[in-house]
């Protein structure tokens, strides 16, 4: 820790809407790094995943789940993205049926370049909590983050006695 001052006690209340403000301020910085890309908000999400799988290349079902759209969805993102020059389709070696999804590389440095200030900012403010304090953080977003993909399941599931 680089001389950061304790941390004010908070309550989960506290906590929720602090929580509530990042999300904000997140969607409204992801919805004009998509316009400054020339992308929606979701074609940019699905090019994150893209980026994320590496050279484990994801199908276009693959993308589907992670996106929690259509196939017919993936499709209409993954013709803008190959328009835009974000992604290329490359045949699947073992189901020529299905085609696999690759990150451009010029559009891969392109967005790193968008993004580099706040990551570096982020990487800064993390930097000013102990290794026991990034574990918790980190579990706490793993957690959330299953919580929220469980939330979604269950709004597709659309089903009336189920509680969201």
């Amino acid at each position: 820790m680089h001389g950061t001052p304790p941390r004010p006690p908070a309550t989960p209340a506290q906590a929720l809407s602090a929580m509530d403000h990042l999300i904000a301020a997140h969607l409204i910085g992801q919805q004009e790094l998509a316009r400054r890309l020339g992308l929606t908000v979701t074609d940019l999400t699905c090019f994150a995943f893209v980026l994320e799988a590496g050279e484990d290349l994801l199908t276009a079902g693959d993308l589907a789940a992670r996106a929690h759209v259509t196939t017919g969805a993936v499709t209409g993102i993954l013709n803008r993205l190959e328009r835009a020059g974000y992604v290329t389709r490359r045949p699947d070696p073992t189901d020529r049926r299905r085609v696999r999804v690759a990150a451009v590389p010029a559009a891969v440095t392109r967005v790193e370049a968008v993004y580099a200030g706040h990551y570096k900012r982020l990487t800064a403010l993390f930097s000013d909590y102990s290794a026991e304090e990034l574990a918790i953080i980190t579990d706490w977003f793993t957690r959330a983050t299953a919580l929220a993909h469980e939330y979604l399941e269950k709004l597709n599931r659309n089903d009336p006695q189920e509680e969201c």
